[in-house]
């Protein structure tokens, strides 16, 4: 199955960080592409109850701070988060992110 860039579904998390999810109707594992401009979130730190997620800086950098851990990150780099991971992005980076499984808002929480 090929989903192209025109079908591709846009999620507007932030006004910084705009996600486009491509979505192979499959439960176990899933693909987006998004731009983050920035901190995000604005305040505090997200969070994937469920999901599982191997993060690929196409271009870019920045930082991720997973746990009060930071990580300077920049193109070619790959991050990998658990579930119940507390996270934050902040800088100009265009990410391919795999979840396993497949990733859905309502798992996606925003948290102290």
């Amino acid at each position: 199955m090929i989903i192209k860039k025109s079908e591709r579904e846009k999620h507007a998390n932030s006004p910084k960080c705009i996600a486009y999810q491509y979505d192979h109707k499959d439960k176990d594992i899933n693909i987006a592409f998004i731009e983050i401009n920035g901190r995000y979130p604005d305040k505090g730190r997200v969070m994937n109850k469920v999901c599982k997620e191997i993060v690929f800086v196409v271009k870019g950098k920045g930082k991720i701070v997973i746990a009060d851990k930071e990580l300077l990150i920049s193109e070619g780099d790959s991050i990998f988060i658990q579930p119940n991971q507390k996270y934050f992005f902040d800088g100009k980076l265009e990410i391919t992110v795999s979840c396993h499984p497949t990733w859905y808002p309502e798992q996606h929480v925003e948290c102290d």
